[in-house]
């Protein structure tokens, strides 16, 4: 499994190359920094394998600050539990409706996520969930396509970046591979792909193989 964890970061690796152009080429424009955490607020939902590869680097964080962290990430888990039962180890979200998950990841929730250290650094930058880094700038795929036409109000201030040719990106096929690695990691732990399971970061947290065969396909 480390091979594609190896192959997904190296995915992950793209995005982070494609924006850090779209900051060299509109720095006046884009506020987004390492260090920044205005949008690590909040729960929201994020692959198995974002979450496989979130819990790599946190694995190798020192065991003090693995469990000081794992104490914060235990009070949502908690929380939700109690409010839906059905979302319990190992805290897959799929076979709960898709409505009732922007009840459980509420927009005004400004809880900082677990992994903000003190000074509001990400303690995973280099194995953050694809999500936190696309986060920030519109997508738009090379062929003019938005895939995801908001931003962040922090970004972008007197001007429509939607008319920014240059930020664009080929995102249908980084989409593409993200898919394609995802049914591998499926198939080689459950013997059949999928195309979805989702989880959140504090349960990330607490994967382990146990966890992980706990899992319900689809």
């Amino acid at each position: 499994m480390n091979d594609i964890l190896d192959r997904y970061e190296s995915l992950l690796g793209e995005v982070d190359s494609w924006f850090a152009r779209c900051l060299s080429r509109h720095p006046d424009l884009i506020a987004c920094h390492q260090g920044c955490s205005a949008c690590c607020r909040g729960l929201f939902d994020i692959t198995l394998l974002d979450a496989l590869c979130l819990k790599r680097g946190f694995d190798k964080l020192p065991i003090d600050v693995q469990q000081a962290v794992q104490v914060k990430a235990v009070a949502p888990l908690v929380e939700l539990g109690q409010q839906w039962p059905e979302f319990a180890r190992p805290w897959i979200l799929n076979h709960i409706p898709e409505p009732t998950w922007d009840e459980m990841m509420p927009e005004e929730d400004e809880r900082p996520c677990a992994l903000l250290s003190d000074d509001g650094a990400c303690l995973v930058y280099a194995q953050r969930p694809m999500t936190c880094r696309l986060n920030g700038i519109p997508l738009i795929d090379t062929s003019g396509e938005a895939l995801f036409d908001e931003w962040c109000t922090l970004n972008f201030q007197g001007c429509d970046p939607m008319e920014l040719p240059d930020i664009r990106h080929s995102f249908t096929e980084l989409f593409t591979q993200e898919l394609l690695l995802f049914r591998e990691l499926t198939r080689r732990i459950f013997g059949k792909s999928v195309n979805e399971l989702d989880t959140i970061i504090p349960a990330a947290l607490f994967l382990d193989t146990d966890t992980v065969s706990l899992i319900r396909l689809p």
